[in-house]
């Protein structure tokens, strides 16, 4: 199988608008007569439904949460990028460019990369149209604040909830949509398969999660924007409800998975506090802009951090990534406060922590204004550990965080399944091998918003002549009989252990393992004791209650199970990767110093599986990275 990518041709610069102006149109009276399906209500799904429901598309939103607006883009906090050189610190979209393809340690594709730094701009004269509170200075213009793995200012923020005012922003597009009678929106129902006819996507089988019902939905065009899977790590910055389920079931319908273990563990989270704990507390990453990360000199160190003279302090970071210091990226900076608490010098209760400290910022700025920037974080920080940080250091630790890896899709985000597009983190296109900060809320805008419009109805243009399927198709009996088989088997087993028994054993398994750091003895390990727990899974699992009832055991289940699959994935693939690039770091390929060690000739690929059927190993199949614009360099911020 040969992956074609559709990468228009011409210059980089010249790419997007060449698809634009030569993409197939659906005109408005045929538009009417089609029929679209978006999975998922975040600023991917809520921004793609209501475009195309604009454009005047029969829409059909889905989601799990009671409302629309819950959805897991409100917990972003730092910001969304934007190439606008407001600053005039040397900013550009090719800049921009450039830092993405840097930060993901060359292993994305130019084309799409450049396409986030092109439409970026207009991301944000979107979201100031919509309301969106942006920071701005006393003269009333934007405010920008610098994130990891950049030397710009280009990160647009509103204080500490830009994910979340973004989102009020795409939920109110789609609720006008959905008061105009052109979406119909379904809280409260979880997509359980995808109904594949004549080898395109036609529909999708979904339980609605109140009354157990399941349903059939049809449609010329299925589009998921589901979010990622870190939640695989159990404890994770993740709500609970995260999941993978969507995207797997969509994988063992012929849609291939790419570079599932490009995973990432974000550096400013709350730590751990005890077993009871099912998420950790993300502290946003724009912090790093005023705050400093440092551990005592001295290993297992007892003072409070205020009697810790600066003498006697390691700003490690500043230390060993002098061009960058504490806004190192992600991946580097997690793994140097793992070293760091691995080596005796953690700090906290447990030892498995580091500290944030305002301090030089306040006495340079004031606290009047670290408040106006960060107050909120300041605020949720005390409530949650009842520490002033303000007056004493916050305490942060690394926790799993964002899925880089995801469906494989080409230049139009569609799928190996012809029909079924992919959005937002649920794909992989972006990002290569490390998210860098304030990205992650800038790909689900310009998916939803500006390109899902233009590739969607190229698409659609070459249905036309598709009749609407009906829901009594033998595809859809058949996928509604495998559903309810797979419930009624989970159901079935009645055994001793709870779905968050396995989901703790598996997350850790997999923090352990195929977490900041991989080995290939650590690997074999982990597929081979992952296998033990998927057999133990399915002969000891308790589920109590019924298939037709509110059930969030039930629920579980199928995510947990869905899990297993995902998590043998993760390891297989960061087992085939001998190379350190990015969030994959093997134990085996580093330099004398320490840092990650790249081989691009043997692994300048995006890593693409496909499903081969229950019990047997999936199937690799590289899509090689072709770099025009870019010299791939060994990525320094030293």
């Amino acid at each position: 199988m040969e992956l074609n990518a559709k990468i228009p041709p011409g210059p980089l610069k010249d790419k997007w608008s060449f698809y634009k102006d030569h993409a197939k149109l659906v005109n408005p009276a045929n538009r009417k007569k089609m029929d679209v399906i978006v999975i998922g209500t975040g600023l991917a799904g809520s921004a793609a439904a209501a475009s195309l429901a604009e454009m005047g598309y029969n829409v059909k939103s889905f989601c799990f949460q009671d409302s629309a607006r819950r959805a897991h883009s409100v917990a972003a906090q730092g910001g969304v990028n934007a190439a606008k050189n407001y600053k005039n610190d040397g900013d550009s979209v090719y800049r921009m460019f450039y830092d993405t393809i840097k930060g993901g340690d060359f292993r994305s594709r130019e084309a799409n990369v450049y396409r986030l730094a092109e439409c970026s701009a207009q991301l944000i004269d979107q979201a100031v149209a919509q309301g969106v509170p942006f920071g701005r200075e006393y003269g009333g213009y934007l405010n920008n604040r610098s994130f990891g793995g950049v030397q710009v200012s280009r990160t647009f923020y509103a204080r500490g909830q830009t994910g979340q005012q973004l989102l009020l922003g795409s939920y109110q597009a789609l609720m006008r949509q959905v008061a105009a009678k052109t979406v119909k929106l379904y809280t409260r129902h979880e997509m359980l398969d995808v109904v594949v006819i004549d080898g395109k996507a036609r529909g999708v089988i979904v339980r609605n999660l109140d009354t157990g019902e399941i349903e059939r939905h049809s449609a010329h065009t299925v589009i998921l924007a589901t979010g990622g899977f870190g939640k695989i790590y159990y404890l994770s910055t993740l709500a609970m409800g995260c999941n993978a389920s969507a995207i797997w079931r969509a994988h063992k319908k012929g849609a291939l998975m790419a570079c599932p273990s490009w995973t990432q563990v974000h550096p400013t989270s709350l730590p751990q506090s005890g077993d009871y704990q099912s998420k950790l507390t993300l502290m946003s990453e724009s912090l790093r802009n005023d705050g400093r990360i440092w551990v005592p000199l001295k290993p297992s160190e007892n003072r409070k951090p205020n009697d810790i003279p600066e003498s006697e302090r390691d700003y490690y970071l500043e230390r060993r990534y002098p061009a960058f210091g504490n806004l190192a990226p992600r991946d580097i900076s997690s793994r140097a406060a793992k070293e760091r608490i691995d080596a005796g010098f953690g700090v906290g209760p447990q030892r498995n922590a580091v500290y944030l400290d305002f301090s030089k910022a306040i006495k340079e700025q004031g606290k009047g204004r670290i408040k106006e920037k960060y107050g909120n974080l300041f605020d949720m920080y005390r409530k949650i550990t009842a520490t002033d940080a303000y007056v004493e250091p916050m305490m942060i630790s690394p926790a799993a965080h964002f899925s880089m890896g995801g469906l494989w899709v080409d230049y139009e985000l569609m799928t190996t399944i012809p029909g079924l597009f992919a959005l937002g983190e649920a794909n992989f296109a972006d990002h290569g091998a490390n998210r860098l900060g304030a990205n992650s809320l800038l790909q689900a805008c310009v998916d939803g918003y500006f390109i899902a419009p233009y590739t969607v109805s190229n698409y659609l243009a070459g249905e036309i002549k598709s009749e609407r399927v009906p829901i009594d198709h033998q595809a859809f009996i058949d996928a509604e009989v495998q559903v309810r088989a797979q419930l009624s088997k989970l159901l079935e087993i009645n055994g001793t252990k709870t779905a968050d028994y396995f989901h703790k054993t598996l997350g850790k398994l997999l923090y352990d393992y195929c977490g900041l750091s991989r080995s290939k003895e650590g690997l074999i390990h982990a597929i081979n004791e992952i296998k033990k727990l998927r057999a133990d899974f399915y002969k000891d699992l308790k589920v109590p209650g019924d298939e037709d009832e509110m059930n969030g055991e039930l629920e579980k289940a199928g995510r947990i199970g869905d899990y297993l699959e995902v998590a043998e994935l993760m390891c297989l693939d960061a087992l085939t990767r001998d190379e350190s690039c990015g969030a994959h770091f093997r134990e085996e390929y580093q330099t004398p110093e320490g840092e990650a060690l790249r081989n691009d000739e043997k692994f300048c690929f995006v890593s693409a599986w496909k499903w081969r059927g229950e019990g047997q190993e999936e199937l690799l199949i590289p899509e090689p990275l072709h770099f025009e614009n870019v010299e791939l360099a060994v990525r320094s911020y030293k």
